[in-house]
């Protein structure tokens, strides 16, 4: 009997044995499983940002050719510096007499048969809430009503200090939301879990309302017309994007004219005045900034809250030139026509360092710098800066519904610009110290030390910023003294990143809601999901590639001594990234590029004639034409929307 009972035991011993090993197993097995996964999505992850920075990159190298071109270029005649300036002024559209801009939405007639929204102001909470209900719908906002909303949303604007104030006193919390780059789907999602805007439901929009996305302008009449409605419990943040240079690269004015084929330049115009007086900060209880980009080892809050942000039309350059040069184009302007006529061209070339100068600051310098010594919280009076000036242009403001700002108006200081650009720009990163933004070409990257000067500074006890897509919607970093907010999920294509909003209470603790705005997602495996969001990315890449063909051959016949044709995968690797500079794990992503061989090499020049027929090269062009024009179309595009200055 203890014989056979002894016997079950080792039995049983044995089964157990047995399956800790098989779970072992398995667990190692899903380990290893996940960490593929893992490493293909972080990989991907690189590709979407590496292009995205190029993108910008092109941006402002565009910006610096033209800044050039006009440095080195004499007009012949009148006649070509008038279409030049005509071309490039930051007022890209010519002035409209004072009756028509008196009534510009006015004039224009609604149809009988007009079935969208309609507004009447003052707006009450059901416009608002019918708003976004037909824009879900897709129905379209006339034209009439689209420029009466931006003529209200101005008057509100004009009236908000620099900085705003908020307390969770009043509500019992706060959201913050982060970009949504013309994904109404996002705002949408957000409405419905976390509630409509309210009284007791407080919102702030850090900035980035548009480009990218396709429903721009429905996300800025639905954030413009709670805004009016809940003028004390909604608030908006500028971005770096509202801003018309960079409009033009990526896809907002695209849009616009698209939408409103008649009444888009009006529309552009009065939008380019709205982005001006939008707010550049919030802060909630004097202990939480929010703001769109970052900060840098300058950034004085008291300066930015004293500055007229008006003038900083674009923080693509900057405006401010020396005296002598700004005298002379005076004087020569006196004799053709004048100032109010001839608004100042973008282009023109920046004398000065973006650095910061050493010649004193415009009004009220000495009060300033004295209060940058003191420790003076940023919570002092939320007024406005005295000036004269801001305040005939405050009233300018109430009066007319699509100024464009008066061509007279003070510029902006040097540092007062680059005040706003770092606040808009700037990225935070793991190392100490700060230093200039290559990557975004504006802006600077700020690390932990310049984020505890700032918060010891100002009291604070956390930097609320967007700017930045990240994989879960939101990112703490900085010893969770600076979260990354981002709130457009499937950014860079559907399964690639999850949109968030962050909550505050009283206690002001970050409590943080992820959400998928697109219900395909939720069917779809990790694996899957994955995969998807992978080939766009390879599909990307591959484009990237085509597009600087000319250039691999070039590198790849350096590292082909022999004249063979062949190439070793390493030295593939090195070529491209040489070419690209991406900075992308090449070696990881070759087998997903390059079909591999027995001998470990490439035959360059089949690889790159298989690349081109994979894109748009069937047409009857001379390869080496449709590649130069593949790799600068966004560059094109561009140029020709700067040149039909009045979209014909």
């Amino acid at each position: 009997m203890g014989s056979g009972t002894s016997a079950q035991h080792h039995f049983a011993f044995q089964n157990a044995e047995k399956a800790f090993k098989a779970a072992a197993l398995i667990q190692r097995w899903y380990r290893r499983y996940v960490a593929r996964l893992e490493m293909r999505r972080r990989c991907t992850w690189s590709i979407f940002q590496s292009m995205e920075y190029a993108g910008q990159q092109d941006h402002v190298k565009l910006h610096d050719f033209f800044s050039y071109l006009m440095d080195h270029f004499t007009p012949s005649s009148h006649n070509e510096r008038d279409f030049l300036s005509r071309m490039f002024t930051e007022e890209r559209f010519p002035q409209d007499s004072e009756a028509e801009r008196c009534c510009d939405y006015e004039s224009i007639e609604v149809p009988d048969s007009y079935a969208g929204p309609r507004l009447s102001f003052p707006l009450l909470p059901d416009h608002a809430t019918a708003l976004v209900e037909a824009f879900r719908l897709k129905q379209q906002l006339h034209a009439r009503y689209v420029l009466n909303l931006l003529y209200e949303t101005k008057k509100h604007l004009v009236q908000l200090p620099n900085i705003n104030r908020v307390s969770t006193c009043y509500s019992e919390e706060i959201t913050v939301c982060g970009d949504l780059h013309g994904q109404l789907d996002d705002l949408i999602f957000i409405f419905y879990k976390n509630g409509l805007p309210s009284p007791e439901r407080v919102y702030v929009f850090n900035g980035d309302f548009v480009d990218r996305g396709k429903d721009s302008v429905e996300i800025l009449m639905v954030l413009f017309a709670f805004m009016l409605v809940y003028p004390k419990e909604f608030h908006l943040n500028r971005g770096n994007h509202e801003d018309h240079m960079v409009n033009l690269r990526y896809g907002f004015t695209k849009e616009v004219m698209n939408k409103y084929k008649i009444h888009g330049k009006k529309i552009l115009r009065t939008l380019q005045d709205v982005f001006r007086w939008l707010p550049l900060a919030t802060l909630v209880d004097e202990k939480v900034l929010i703001l769109h980009g970052g900060v840098s080892d300058t950034t004085d809050l008291e300066l930015l809250d004293k500055l007229d942000r008006h003038k900083v039309v674009s923080t693509m350059r900057c405006k401010a030139r020396k005296e002598g040069e700004k005298q002379a184009e005076e004087k020569e302007q006196a004799t053709q026509t004048s100032a109010a006529e001839r608004p100042i061209p973008w282009f023109l070339p920046q004398k000065q360092s973006r650095s910061l100068p050493a010649s004193p600051l415009r009004r009220g310098d000495q009060a300033r710098r004295a209060g940058r010594s003191c420790s003076i919280p940023c919570g002092g009076a939320p007024g406005r800066s005295a000036d004269p000036e801001l305040g005939r242009r405050q009233q300018a403001g109430l009066g007319a519904p699509s100024a464009c700002g008066a061509p007279g108006a003070a510029e902006p200081t040097q540092e007062e610009w680059r005040q706003v650009t770092d606040i808009l720009w700037s990225d935070p990163m793991a190392q100490e110290g700060c230093k200039a933004n290559t990557v975004r070409g504006e802006g600077c990257y700020f690390g932990p030390d310049v984020t505890e000067q700032l918060l010891q500074k100002y009291n604070l006890r956390l930097l609320i910023r967007s700017h930045e897509c990240k994989p879960e919607g939101y990112e703490f970093c900085h010893s969770r003294r600076v979260l990354t907010i981002f709130s457009a999920s499937n950014y860079y294509a559907v399964g690639s990143n999850r949109g968030a909003y962050v909550k505050l209470g009283p206690a002001l603790t970050p409590h943080i809601v992820q959400y998928q705005a697109n219900k395909a997602t939720y069917t779809l495996t990790m694996r899957q999901r994955i995969s998807r969001v992978e080939e766009s990315a390879l599909r990307a890449l591959r484009e990237k590639l085509f597009a600087h063909s000319s250039e691999l051959l070039g590198e790849f016949k350096k590292y082909d001594a022999g004249k063979t044709g062949s190439i070793a995968l390493s030295d593939w690797a090195a070529a491209v990234e040489s070419v690209l500079r991406l900075g992308l794990p090449w070696r990881m992503l070759r087998p997903q590029l390059v079909n591999s061989s027995a001998d470990n090499t490439l035959e360059y020049g089949s690889w790159l004639e298989d690349l081109a027929k994979a894109q748009l090269s069937r047409e009857n062009i001379q390869s080496s034409l449709l590649e130069k024009l593949y790799r600068n179309r966004s560059n094109l595009e561009t140029i020709f929307r700067i040149i039909d200055s009045d979209h014909s």
